[in-house]
């Protein structure tokens, strides 16, 4: 299982008037977990666009809220590449209060991969993800 664990300090800008997190920022804090899963491993979005000239848009968002971040706390986040066989990238997330130890939300991003110039979705995984997938022995 291929796993990134990053720590974001919940911001001021980022809270409302109770002191908690938007819910909006749980999204961006999903993104900051695919893209320090990218550095990583190998698979982030320029090192795809720059080497193959591709682009993996998200099609699919899922966000469960369990329970607040707060002002001054810290997002614990945990991304998860999930495998599978379709020309997709998979991802599940953890968000953790790192000032109180519990789940604050969970979900799941699939990416595609789509030929800009074209506007044509690949329905098989291209090449260098196949050989990214056999380097980290997913194959």
């Amino acid at each position: 299982m291929l796993k990134n664990t990053i720590e974001i300090p919940v911001r001021f800008s980022e809270v409302d008037s109770l002191r908690v997190v938007w819910h909006g920022h749980y999204v961006k804090y999903f993104e900051d977990g695919r893209e320090s899963f990218g550095k990583q491993y190998g698979l982030g979005y320029l090192d795809i666009y720059d080497a193959e000239g591709l682009a993996v848009p998200i099609v699919d968002l899922q966000l469960q809220y369990k329970r607040p971040l707060e002002y001054g706390d810290t997002a614990i986040v945990e991304t998860t590449f999930i495998n599978s066989p379709a020309a997709k990238i998979i991802f599940d997330f953890k968000i953790f209060s790192a000032r109180h130890k519990h789940l604050v939300c969970e979900g799941r991003s699939i990416q595609v991969f789509m030929s800009p110039q074209k506007q044509e979705l690949f329905i098989v995984n291209p090449p260098f993800f196949e050989a990214w997938k056999k380097k980290h022995k997913l194959m």
